[in-house]
């Protein structure tokens, strides 16, 4: 056994047969380190004279090993360019002819995606050297399970000013993302007596998942025109999850008598209401709707993310909380990963206090709004099909004409032209017999690929009902 490194920093580990001759154990060791994928396609190898000095072989009896490698196909040379590893033809193989791997997305309409070609690069930039030229060195350390405190108090300011969210910072917990949220929420929950919960029927079928999970029983909630019955949460549900601001996946807002009514169950019944704002900065006829929390701040949970303004790769999600649900987060937290990556909840938090967040929301309010009407014109030239749910969100619910193609039929069509979309009835607690749909994103593609997508989408639409 040994490892060597290299003057080229290679680092690796290779099984030397104790029993073997150098060159043979050698050519061996370095033909499996190939093969199981160790030493990938492009890695330049290290020097004869290097390796042969790190493993205490002859330069020659390297230079042999190599050679007789490049003979077999598993690397190749170039005088004065050192030794690489090829591809081999059979690892290609194996990878393009894989039967799991996911229809390619040519036009994405995937709801609930922002377009991370917007990503504000600039002032992510800006905000990070502000952060790295200051910062102590205790920001590389072990974080704060709760989460950064300067994060905790932009997040503070900003949710008051523009959700109208009452928080302080000792109310607020960051977590790697809405889901793990939601999960370690609902084995909090669970672990408080808390058996079931009623979920907005239709709703997110991962987050549906997620909470049962955690502990938690579900039962659904219907949906109508003025959003979740909240007059139907049944006798032995403890606590409700909505999306009170643009309820997913109809994007209609839940009517204010039934804010009222949700948060008199909560006061009456000791209950806990978890409202999910998961894209409440975007509403394109008013001004947004200010969250359900600031109603009964110590009944609700609210919830937010920088997945649908920034992106889902920050992994960066914040909860409101009730006071008396804090601590019990907090250590389902420390349980469950210890702390969220810190450098970014210090970007946000720098962004946030900047106002450089608001600018980019602003901004991408303007383009969103765009291509929300550019789909309105088309859906106009298409009869048959009905758009839902006020101006708002990223994405719109598109009902189909009872007669023509099932909705599974159109979606098998879309990914046909490479349509990244999502139907209705899988959303729906029990999918029978539910209303058909399909869920279209106006955000996810580029500003240059949005119109050659609904293109892809409209020529599908058009041959099944015309």
């Amino acid at each position: 056994m040994s490892h060597f490194w290299s003057s080229s920093g290679l680092d690796l580990h290779l099984d030397l047969q104790a029993t073997a001759k150098r060159r043979s154990g050698l050519e061996s060791a370095l033909r499996a380190a190939i093969q199981d994928g160790r030493l990938p396609a492009g890695t330049l190898l290290p020097s004869t004279r290097g390796l042969a000095r790190d493993l205490g072989l002859s330069r020659g009896t390297v230079t042999a090993a190599y050679n007789q490698l490049v003979e077999e196909g598993f690397l190749a040379t170039r005088p004065g360019s050192g030794f690489t590893v090829t591809e081999l033809p059979s690892r290609a193989s194996v990878t393009t002819a894989s039967p799991s791997a996911s229809p390619r997305i040519r036009h994405d309409l995937r709801p609930g995606l922002p377009d991370v070609s917007a990503f504000p690069t600039g002032a992510w930039l800006a905000a990070t050297r502000r952060v790295l030229t200051g910062a102590r060195p205790e920001i590389f350390a072990a974080g704060d399970p709760q989460g950064r405190i300067e994060l905790r108090r932009a997040l503070a300011g900003y949710l008051g000013r523009t959700r109208g969210v009452v928080a302080t910072p000792d109310r607020i917990v960051i977590t790697s993302g809405y889901h793990q949220g939601v999960t370690l929420l609902s084995g909090v929950l669970a672990g408080r007596g808390i058996t079931s919960a009623a979920l907005e029927d239709p709703g997110h079928n991962v987050y549906r998942q997620a909470i049962q999970r955690g502990g938690l029983a579900t039962v659904p909630l219907p949906v109508d025109q003025q959003g979740a019955r909240v007059d139907t949460v049944p006798p032995g549900a403890g606590a409700v999850f909505l999306t009170p601001s643009h309820q997913y996946p109809t994007g209609v807002p839940l009517h204010p008598s039934r804010r009222q009514t949700v948060c008199a169950w909560a006061r009456s019944t000791g209950g806990v209401v978890i409202e999910d704002d998961y894209d409440g900065e975007y509403r394109y006829d008013r001004r947004p709707i200010g969250a359900l929390q600031g109603i009964a701040p110590d009944h609700v949970v609210y919830c937010g993310t920088a997945s649908k303004t920034l992106g889902p790769a920050l992994r960066l999600a914040w909860m409101v909380l009730p006071p008396h649900l804090v601590p019990d987060l907090v250590r389902a937290k420390q349980d469950a990963d210890l702390f969220t990556e810190t450098l970014n909840q210090l970007v946000l938090a720098e962004l946030i206090s900047g106002y450089a967040y608001d600018r980019h929301i602003r901004a991408a309010r303007l383009r969103y709004r765009r291509r929300r009407m550019l789909l309105l014109d088309r859906v106009a030239a298409c009869p048959g099909i009905t758009v839902h749910g006020v101006p708002a969100g990223l994405h719109s619910l598109l009902t189909l004409p009872t007669m023509g193609p099932t909705e599974a039929e159109l979606l098998d069509r879309c990914t046909e032209q490479g349509l990244g979309i999502r139907g209705l009835t899988e959303l729906h607690h029990n999918p029978d017999d539910r209303p058909q749909g399909l869920l279209v994103g106006f955000a996810a593609a580029s500003e240059r690929a949005y119109p050659a997508a609904l293109d892809a989408l409209f020529t599908v639409l058009v041959s099944a009902y015309t």
